[in-house]
């Protein structure tokens, strides 16, 4: 199976950053974030101590939404069906998330877990699910069915979440909001999804490059691409990892890729997710233009 987060690394090694003219050359600092290679760029003199701050954070983030650490909130969550006192991170990603769920005509689903589950087991064997594993499976998705508030979150027995789809851009976003109250800025994140603080040191823009061809220059602003067929589960590259909670097949390999941006990285992460599921450039326009802050950068078909 080609990994969704190995096509996330694919697509961030497609980014190059020249130093155009910058006073001070810009530090690069490497690590992971939710299994994807995550990467700090900034100049500053003490940019090394910055960057430990920087994976303490992710790693701080990584205990709440990671669905490999046994422990992390999620997976209680997942594993118990009621998580008591949540942390406030995971609150508000799962308000973001249905505001997405909401504008996507239930499009971006995080109970697809399950449904992801199937898909992943079988392909291990080197088969398909079976249609009835599938249909089971199914049943236990629905957004309506995850009940949350400050008290605590419950989903109902037999469902699962993930939050692969948003929590990447999420982690961004928290990076970003503490660089930024440490009076920092000119920096780049990349956690599998792109978040820029201010511009590039030298004044201009960050100017990430597309894996598909393109560039989007950043200042202050945020980008997610997603593909139907960046991670898949079959040996022919065909049965893409977006999956479509209404039939619990994957999406229609329509799109090449699609990448949006936002002032939020989580915001352009969830969407970029959900136009996987549309079928036209005008389904993608009417999805990005509910949120005043989000535009298409990107929409390729095959």
């Amino acid at each position: 199976m080609t990994t969704r987060r190995r096509f996330l690394a694919i697509s961030a090694a497609a980014a190059t950053f020249p130093s155009i003219g910058s006073a001070a050359p810009v530090y690069t600092w490497q690590g992971v974030a939710l299994g994807a290679r995550a990467t700090l760029r900034l100049a500053h003199t003490d940019a090394k101590a910055i960057s430990k701050r920087v994976a303490a954070e992710i790693s701080r983030l990584e205990d709440i939404f990671s669905l490999y650490r046994p422990d992390s909130s999620l997976m209680r969550l997942n594993h118990t069906g009621r998580l008591d006192a949540p942390p406030f991170e995971l609150l508000e990603c799962l308000s973001l998330a249905g505001a997405v769920h909401k504008a996507s005509d239930g499009r971006f689903d995080p109970t697809v877990q399950p449904l992801w589950a199937c898909y992943a087991e079988a392909s291990a064997l080197g088969q398909a699910p079976e249609s009835d594993v599938l249909g089971v499976a199914l049943s236990h998705a629905g957004w309506a069915r995850v009940r949350f508030d400050a008290a605590a979150i419950e989903i109902d027995p037999d469902m699962a979440l993930t939050l692969n789809g948003i929590a990447q851009g999420y982690i961004a976003d928290c990076v970003a909001r503490m660089l930024e109250a440490e009076g920092l800025t000119n920096i780049l994140i990349d956690t599998g999804e792109f978040r820029a603080v201010g511009s590039h040191p030298d004044g201009r823009a960050w100017p990430v490059k597309l894996s598909a061809g393109g560039e989007v220059p950043l200042i202050t602003r945020a980008l997610a691409t997603s593909a139907p067929l960046g991670t898949t589960f079959d040996a022919d590259g065909q049965v893409g990892h977006i999956l479509d909670p209404h039939t619990g097949l994957p999406s229609p390999a329509l799109w090449r890729e699609i990448s949006v941006s936002a002032g939020s990285a989580a915001l352009a992460d969830a969407l970029s997710t959900a136009a996987c599921l549309c079928e036209s450039r005008n389904g993608v326009e009417q999805l990005t233009g509910q949120f005043v802050d989000a535009r298409i950068e990107a929409a390729l078909f095959i």
